[in-house]
């Protein structure tokens, strides 16, 4: 079927824009953004999804204020309706990778308002995602990364007719942008053979930016297999050197699992050999991700899923324990996937400088440090 983006001169197949290359039906093609006030008294994240070959469209809103993480996950079908809008949720790219409108227009979520993401650097891609099993490919995707800063205003209501309003001014942001094959995106997975028992497993992945250098750094263990990609910029030179090795420590709130930190230290080596030190500290909630829809929604099916022709549904949860989250009807969790804004201190040949960041932070491992790259 015909869309308003065929009205473009830029296809890549012969075919239209409702149609995508892989006939996957976990191809997904995905927006997320970010940001925190720089006293670590509130955070939020925006996201909304796109499932070609599952006729989806998902997206969620999240807002952390002092200890409580307001949530709202929306979904709706596809076809015919090709604009980036979900719900409430509404996407306005106003200049392509640096001005970006992001709208919650009043909803039974409880949270509303309008914002603006504005580009402080450079997007910066990553290495190609991609991981097979049994001869059956289930990660082939692209990302690419950027730091930013975040405006506007939003309002969370507090009960009966009143609303809190928060007024953004310049907040620390970030935002990526990927799209390919994902695991358990839209399905399970299927059975396609054995396989071992899994074992330690790491994931973390940080945006930062300081006075003086940003970037990304990410880093996976999974299966045995490691998994790196990472860029840091001289602001001044706009020069960026690519991680070819990264040594990562932490400590811990407690020996509970899934294991939360309190302060990260990040050592990257680049391709010009240059050492560089990230200390990063966490600062006031971390972002439970199944509250914007990652593993989550009330089905517990996670993202790409088709819900109807439109659904919406809201909780709001209690994040004032750095590791538990209390939800609404008593449960007690560990949610394994969190993103932490963190403080940044930037060390490297040239001196010190600090900063902002945000880092995902999941360890099932048991020894520290842990090293990932080439020596």
């Amino acid at each position: 079927m015909l869309t308003p983006l065929d009205d473009s001169p830029w296809h890549q197949l012969p075919t239209t824009f409702d149609h995508v290359g892989p006939s996957d039906v976990r191809f997904f093609d995905r927006l997320w953004f970010a940001a925190s006030d720089r006293t670590g008294g509130a955070a939020l994240q925006f996201t909304m999804g796109f499932y070609q070959n599952m006729n989806v469209v998902d997206g969620g809103f999240v807002v952390v204020r002092g200890d409580r993480q307001h949530n709202l996950r929306v979904s709706r079908q596809l076809r015919p309706d090709y604009r980036t809008a979900c719900g409430p949720l509404k996407i306005d790219v106003r200049e392509p990778m640096r001005t970006i409108g992001l709208s919650v227009s009043p909803c039974p979520g409880g949270v509303h308002g309008e914002l603006e993401w504005s580009a402080v650097l450079e997007p910066q891609e990553e290495q190609q995602h991609f991981k097979r099993s049994w001869g059956r490919v289930i990660e082939d995707y692209a990302r690419y990364d950027q730091i930013g800063q975040l405006s506007g205003w939003i309002e969370i209501d507090t009960g009966g007719s009143d609303f809190a309003r928060m007024e953004l001014d310049r907040w620390w942001a970030c935002r990526d942008h990927s799209w390919g094959v994902r695991e358990r995106v839209g399905i399970p997975e299927p059975f396609t053979g054995e396989t071992a028992r899994p074992g330690e497993s790491l994931f973390a992945f940080l945006f930062f930016s300081t006075d003086t250098h940003g970037g990304h750094v990410q880093i996976g263990r999974r299966d045995g297999a490691d998994h790196l990609t990472a860029e840091v910029m001289d602001r001044a030179t706009r020069k960026a050197v690519l991680g070819r090795h990264v040594s990562l420590d932490a400590d811990f709130v407690d020996d509970g699992r899934p294991r939360r930190f309190t302060r990260a230290r990040l050592r990257v080596t680049g391709d010009d050999g240059v050492v560089m030190t990230l200390e990063l500290t966490a600062r006031g909630p971390a972002v439970a991700m199944t509250g914007l829809g990652y593993g989550g929604y009330n089905d517990g099916l996670g993202l790409g899923v088709h819900r109807g022709l439109t659904h919406l549904e809201h909780d709001t949860w209690d994040v004032s324990h750095p590791a538990v989250v209390a939800y609404p009807d008593g449960r007690r969790d560990r949610p394994a996937h969190r993103i932490q804004p963190v403080d940044v201190v930037c060390q490297g040949p040239e001196g010190t400088s600090t900063g902002t960041g945000s880092l995902t932070l999941i360890a099932e491992i048991g020894q520290f440090p842990v090293d990932v790259g080439s020596s």
